[in-house]
């Protein structure tokens, strides 16, 4: 049995997260997570107000609050869906993120994958139990804690979704992840899943990335462990990972986090963003209805689970499509926002709006009277007195 305590509430502004300590049989100590809930989900624990997406962040001290923010924005931009950040709390790095000894290191032995095993088998259940999570699942780390992320992508494929590895210390003992990765790319399928590479410049002055695979210096044994990693993906291109890298040419091993985060991120998400045209808009006869179901069916697939139109995305669409009196469009967003959301009274109440908008006062007094049903809201007991009786009440 693990038990675990929390601490650390939220303000009533804007919250990165709170902090929660777990005591750990296989650890045998007690370790301390920190946990962002979407803002959108009011921060905090309630399940019934949807389910999310999780990233589990290595290195949460120094990571966390910027995994946070990019988060938030990207859901704000609509660029990925409200998501949860754990960020998990490092004791021993050196000992946590590797495995086996470095003759670097050689007073230091990686438990490495003792780590991940508390991750799998106690973390993990531990927040999907706990939190509105959802199957779909992003890791990310930085340095060697990039080393602890390939190694799992490697011998552990189905704990995660998405990897990310930022500036990875690859060149831990000997490049050995470099030389598995050899014999185990070819032999495994990864469909579905997704790799993110950020390397950051280690070139000496005069160096290129050609140049610099050819260098046998220490100062650049991590670069050169990346390019070779970065080789072996693109010949086992059949494998079906999805894969990326970047190079980021001015930024060093510290400063690569925050843009590689950002750019992981959209990688990760890249399915996401629903694109329309103004034209789309202003023409009548196009089925906006039908472009948001599409849509969402392939996020749904990409996610594993399935994924149904924001609520006010689609009320915003449907509101303009009314003030421009595109009426079909206008009924048939309201109309799926109901089907897809039928105990949201706000939906039922923006429906009533468009028959009002319409003409159809038999229908809106109908939608009305539902939304009421569900949630007691003035407004729509404003609107219903005034076409019941045009009294501003509507008992």
């Amino acid at each position: 049995m693990i038990s675990f305590g929390a601490s650390a509430q939220e303000n009533s502004l804007f919250t990165s997260g709170f902090e929660e300590t777990i005591s750990s049989k296989i650890l045998g100590q007690k370790r301390n997570i920190l946990i962002h809930i979407p803002n959108s989900n009011g921060g905090n624990r309630i399940k019934d107000r949807g389910h999310y997406p999780v990233v589990y962040l290595l290195d949460g001290s120094d990571n966390f609050n910027a995994v946070v923010s990019i988060t938030e924005h990207m859901e704000e931009s609509s660029l990925c869906p409200p998501t949860i950040v754990v960020g998990i709390v490092q004791g021993d790095r050196l000992t946590e993120l590797t495995t086996g000894t470095d003759k670097e290191f050689p007073a230091s032995v990686g438990t490495g994958d003792k780590f991940m095993s508390f991750i799998e088998k106690e973390l993990i259940p531990y927040i999907d139990a706990t939190y509105p999570t959802t199957t779909y699942r992003t890791f990310i780390g930085h340095s060697v804690g990039g080393l602890t992320v390939v190694n799992t992508l490697l011998h552990n494929p189905n704990l995660f979704n998405s990897y990310v590895s930022l500036d990875g210390a690859l060149w831990w003992n000997d490049q050995k992840v470099v030389k598995e990765a050899q014999v185990i790319l070819p032999a495994h399928k990864y469909k579905g899943k997704k790799l993110f590479m950020a390397m950051a410049n280690r070139l000496e002055r005069g160096m290129d990335t050609l140049s610099v695979q050819k260098d046998t210096s220490s100062s650049t044994e991590l670069m050169r462990s990346n390019i070779a990693f970065i080789k072996e993906l693109a010949k086992n291109k059949t494998n079906e990972l999805g894969f990326k890298y970047r190079y980021y040419e001015d930024d060093n091993h510290s400063s690569v986090k925050l843009i590689g985060e950002y750019d992981a991120l959209r990688f990760v998400y890249g399915f996401y963003k629903l694109k329309i045209y103004d034209s789309e808009l202003k023409n009548p006869d196009f089925n906006l209805e039908s472009l948001l179901v599409t849509h969402y069916k392939k996020v749904s697939e990409q996610m594993g689970y399935t994924v149904k139109p924001d609520e006010t995305q689609v009320n915003n669409l449907g509101y303009q499509m009314l003030r421009t009196k595109q009426f079909k469009k206008a009924e048939n967003l309201f109309k799926l926002n109901v089907a897809n959301n039928p105990g949201s009274a706000n939906c039922y109440d923006s429906l009533g709006d468009f028959y009002l908008g319409a003409g159809i006062k038999t229908k809106a007094v109908e939608c009305f009277k539902k939304a009421l049903t569900l949630k007691e809201i003035p407004e729509t007991r404003e609107k219903l007195g005034i076409l019941l009786n045009g009294k501003g009440t509507g008992k």
